[in-house]
């Protein structure tokens, strides 16, 4: 049900909301990485969240650790199929590439964007970038990464 705070957001952008609200306390690794995660926005096939990186997301070394990037982008690829029709389950990893371009630090905030480029009846196939947060816009990209689901069986059912 829709409330006054879903005023001005897509169907897209209350869907990806709801699953973040009841799907990420149910994966722990989701929620302890990307409890604070913000949807800017959504539409069919691509959505924009917001996460401040803290301690919890650095390597040793003090910057953003490669294997949360790429858990970032495994998450993104779901919900970015999500959006494509409102589903409440993406699939199945069956491919992940991850580019490191640039580095993150404790208190950076990232812009996480996720484009489901195709999603058929077997698979769905994504494409993530995190960006860095510079003056409260967009900035330089930090990973970009592709994702590929098997995505039969979680289409939803039609009434």
């Amino acid at each position: 049900m829709a409330t006054a705070t879903d005023a001005g957001k897509t169907p897209e952008h209350i869907h990806i909301e709801k699953l973040v609200e009841t799907k990420l306390p149910t994966s722990p690794i989701y929620q302890f990485l990307l409890a604070p995660v913000q949807i800017t926005g959504a539409s069919k096939g691509q959505f924009v969240a917001r996460l401040p990186l803290s301690q919890n997301h650095m390597n040793s070394s003090g910057s953003l650790h490669g294997a949360v990037s790429a858990a970032i982008v495994d998450w993104a690829g779901g919900m970015a199929i999500s959006t494509f029709d409102l589903r409440d389950k993406s699939g199945v990893s069956v491919d992940i590439h991850v580019t490191y371009q640039s580095g993150a630090k404790v208190g950076d905030e990232v812009e996480i964007e996720g484009i489901a480029e195709r999603v058929g009846g077997s698979l769905g196939f994504t494409k993530v970038t995190l960006y860095k947060v510079e003056d409260g816009k967009r900035g330089k990209i930090i990973t970009t990464g592709t994702h590929t689901k098997y995505v039969k069986g979680t289409e939803p059912q039609k009434s």
